[in-house]
């Protein structure tokens, strides 16, 4: 069975005009693929990407493909996904982002297999005196 690893968090849709909508999402990272985190967006719409890209945007903008990211201040980040559509931009704070990558972390560490015990060291030569 998967171990998958969620965790809730409250983005800020930016839109024109001047409060930014409030909007549910969903971070998910499935331990088996672990490189990958997806965003749940309203609607059940799934973006999949590198959680190397989540972690790497959290210090220094970064874009991979349609997606771009990169803190904003110290205390949030932003998420811009280009599809067909249009562009979507979201901002976090990055305190949930933070507590998620932990998990996934840690996740990975308890299932990864144990290091199989050092082999043990071959008993000195006896040495042999002749008189």
């Amino acid at each position: 069975m998967s171990l998958v690893i969620q965790e809730h968090a409250r983005a800020r849709l930016i839109i024109d005009g001047p409060d930014p909508r409030p909007v549910p999402v969903e971070l998910t990272c499935d331990a088996d693929a672990p490189q990958t985190v997806h965003v749940r967006l309203p609607g059940g719409v799934d973006w999949a990407f590198g959680r190397d890209l989540l972690e790497s945007g959290l210090r220094a903008p970064v874009t991979r493909g349609d997606i771009r990211v990169w803190p904003c201040g110290r205390a949030q980040l932003v998420l811009e996904l280009h599809s067909p559509d249009g562009v979507a931009v979201f901002q976090f704070d990055v305190a949930p982002l933070i507590r998620f990558l932990h998990r996934t972390h840690e996740a990975i560490e308890r299932r990864a297999p144990a290091p199989a015990p050092a082999a043990p060291a071959p008993a000195p030569a006896a040495s042999v005196t002749r008189a």
